[in-house]
């Protein structure tokens, strides 16, 4: 699936109750899915990985459309003008 077309799913999937529940309970919720995300990398099979790796997407991508941006063009940097890694 594209970047886009999943973003567009979330915004038509939950966009209304994620217009409702506000930008700062979205940041939290992504949050909280992140360290999910962690434990189960630390400790989970792969398929928790995978489950909270598509949480950690999902709330990014609601905080995106409640920020009316585009996760395209926030990935689009890594293609144009790629940070240097860290040392």
């Amino acid at each position: 699936m594209e970047i886009e077309a999943f973003q567009d799913l979330m915004a038509e999937l939950y966009g209304e109750a994620d217009r409702e529940r506000g930008i700062p309970a979205t940041v939290a919720w992504l949050c909280e899915e992140l360290g999910e995300l962690a434990q189960a990398v630390r400790k989970g099979s792969r398929h928790e990985q995978l489950h909270e790796l598509g949480d950690v997407l999902a709330w990014l991508a609601s905080l995106a459309n409640q920020l009316d941006l585009s996760l395209a063009e926030a990935a689009q940097r890594y293609v144009t003008d790629p940070p240097r890694p860290p040392n």
